[in-house]
């Protein structure tokens, strides 16, 4: 599944790649500059997304199937959307997916065929945000009227807030602990909750309007559970997420 991600990952990133590199030799910008600094920045990236998986529900799976804490993270894609403001400054809008689905077998007991009882559990996370990115040196600079060149190395910082889909998904055979009988069912519980993040990261030029971009993301959100999981308090979604991949200037 990994190896199919990625590969669909380059797929996608190829053609945009292609495309946006010839726009460095057109009549909006010269070798090595642009006529203008840019207005808006698009950055598309993929990585890892480690979930954090601390609440109970986290502890009750792990403690019962053959899951640990680790197996809720997973292969990430995020996107940003930033509009310039400032010298130093971006507004910036982002989403991004990531998701982990991981089969199992329960811990301590087997079925009456001697055969595992399996089960797979799937989490999904999607991030929608809104916030700033401030630039800790300058983006690039203007050496006269109708000249702007890229910093070759841009560090940045961004936060802000948003709202965060999340599913959290069981299917396949289960025990009942209180009469040890197998049953086969299928739980599910999404929400969207309030979330909050922070992030570092950095853009490498490569033109005048293709950079390489890495970040490294922390997010924090904890959303309600459905009835299927009732007994349980609220799901941890937070987590860290380091990513990279492709900027491009506009």
């Amino acid at each position: 599944m990994r190896l199919r991600f990625v590969c669909g990952l380059v797929a996608a990133l190829a053609p945009v790649l292609a495309a946006a590199l010839p726009l460095s030799a057109q009549s909006t910008g010269g070798d090595g500059y642009l006529f203008s600094p840019p207005k808006a920045t698009f950055s598309l990236r993929g990585g890892f997304a480690r979930a954090n998986a601390s609440s109970d529900l986290f502890s009750f799976v792990t403690n019962r199937l053959t899951v640990d804490r680790g197996d809720f993270s997973g292969l990430s894609l995020a996107g940003d959307l930033a509009f310039r403001v400032h010298s130093r400054v971006d507004l910036l809008l982002g989403t991004g997916i990531s998701t982990r689905v991981k089969r199992s077998e329960d811990r301590d007991f087997i079925g009456t065929d001697d055969l595992p009882i399996e089960q797979r559990t799937t989490f999904r996370r999607i991030p929608m945000t809104a916030g700033v990115k401030l630039h800790l040196r300058p983006e690039g600079r203007t050496i006269s009227k109708l000249a702007w060149v890229p910093s070759k190395v841009s560090p940045y910082i961004s936060a802000g807030g948003g709202m965060m889909y999340y599913v959290f998904k069981q299917d396949g055979e289960f025990v009942d602990y209180k009469t040890f009988d197998v049953f086969r069912t299928a739980l599910k519980s999404t929400d969207v909750s309030a979330m909050a993040f922070g992030a570092v990261g950095t853009t490498y030029s490569l033109t005048p309007r293709v950079g390489l971009n890495a970040e490294a993301r922390y997010e924090h959100a904890r959303g309600a559970l459905s009835a299927d999981f009732r007994d349980f308090s609220q799901i941890d979604l937070s987590g860290v997420g380091l990513t990279a991949g492709f900027l491009f200037r506009f």
